[in-house]
């Protein structure tokens, strides 16, 4: 029996998925360690809750998800506007080599994914499933890249990837203590006591001031129509980009806008971006975005996948891991700040940037404080990853999807 939704229905749920994630995660406190999102949490039960009723063949779900494209596009496009060109020169040298960093990880991730992919006789685009679109990219960027392989013909590429974002985000965080860890001993790194001139790093502090603000109705009147604006000219953008032929996923000419809106105003000060309050609705169109995305996922499509899968995301991890170590800690000067960077590095590089913070929270309670990474590593992995991310995949799938 099939029990159909339509959207405003499946929103609806998507509501009560998100809050039963929210309670749970806030019962059990090693799911706020490793960083788990509550609409991962609540998505994932409704699916397995889904599984077990269609293999009992007692009752399947047919629900509207077009509501879902439009969170997914509204929360890209708050990313697009926190991509300042401005921010990121204040940011200095470090962080354009950490940024380097990232990307080059992102294309090790990929190739690593479509080489396994294609030994084990699968869509190369499966490969990708478990790749940077989940290691670097997380639930959002494989929920809006997993429909576009599918439609591709990698079939199960969504289930694939939210899998295997949700593998990173716990392997990422068990990971990047024990090899920050391994470094600063090895190498008898620690803080140095003398006082650090921060004259570099002091923009850190006021990057995002955790101040209290009264919430104010006209600044979110202007955060949304920003958002919806620059929506509505990433439309235009989008279809002018399908005319050359290559794959793009739909949010792109939405986050292009308003990365140009943001740079804009940045450079002429004739507006101002409501940073805040477009943040604020960007954690809110994430988390329906998500919660729907992980309600709609088919984990009977896993059953093929079950051994190849544990293989490729076993080998991100051990490939996370050397990276980490071997080029991370390396470039980025082989310092103390540099081995706090390197254990952010596998947080972000496998979940996100909050399970990246978590890393280096535990490595600076122990080992003192590292101004350095915590500046550079929010700053890249939180600003400027998800475009260049983007960017690479849309060029391998150029090269295997098709």
């Amino acid at each position: 029996m099939a029990f159909k939704l339509d959207m405003i229905q499946a929103v609806a749920l998507a509501v009560v998925v998100l809050f039963i994630g929210q309670k749970i995660k806030n019962k059990l406190e090693v799911l706020d360690r490793y960083c788990i999102p509550a609409p991962v949490i609540g998505g994932l039960i409704f699916a397995i809750i889904t599984l077990i009723l269609k293999l009992s063949n007692i009752l399947i779900f047919d629900m509207d998800i077009t509501l879902q494209k439009v969170f997914m596009t509204a929360f890209f496009t708050t990313i697009g506007y926190t991509a300042s060109l401005k921010l990121l020169k204040k940011g200095g040298k470090g962080v354009f080599i950490f940024l380097g960093i990232s990307i080059l990880l992102c294309v090790l991730q990929d190739f690593t994914g479509v080489a396994l992919a294609k030994m084990f006789g699968l869509n190369p685009l499966i490969g990708l499933s478990t790749a940077s679109v989940p290691m670097v990219g997380g639930h959002g960027t494989s929920g809006a890249f997993g429909p576009v392989f599918e439609k591709a013909g990698a079939v199960g590429a969504t289930t694939v990837a939210m899998a295997s974002a949700t593998f990173g985000l716990i392997m990422g965080s068990i990971i990047g203590g024990p090899l920050g860890k391994r470094l600063i001993e090895k190498n008898n790194l620690s803080y140095p006591m003398k006082m650090i001139n921060s004259h570099d790093y002091k923009e850190a502090a006021v990057i995002k001031e955790n101040t209290e603000k009264q919430l104010n109705p006209d600044n979110f009147m202007g955060a949304t129509s920003q958002i919806f604006l620059a929506m509505g000219i990433g439309t235009i953008i989008s279809l002018l980009l399908e005319k050359t032929g290559r794959t793009f996923p739909p949010y792109i000419g939405a986050m292009f806008a308003a990365a140009v809106l943001r740079n804009i105003s940045d450079s002429t000060n004739l507006y101002k971006v409501y940073e805040d309050e477009i943040d604020i609705i960007g954690g809110v169109s994430l988390s329906l975005f998500l919660s729907m995305a992980l309600m709609g996922l088919k984990l009977w499509q896993l059953a093929d996948l079950a051994m190849p899968l544990i293989v490729m995301l076993l080998a991100q991890t051990i490939l996370m891991g050397c990276f980490a170590y071997f080029v991370t800690f390396n470039l980025m000067g082989r310092d103390y700040d540099a081995a706090v960077m390197a254990s952010g590095n596998c947080g972000f590089g496998m979940g996100a940037t909050p399970n990246a913070m978590a890393n280096m929270g535990a490595m600076t309670a122990k080992y003192g404080h590292a101004p350095r990474a915590f500046f550079i590593v929010p700053l890249v992995g939180s600003l400027f990853i998800d475009f260049c991310n983007t960017g690479v995949i849309t060029m391998f799938i150029d090269v295997f999807g098709k």
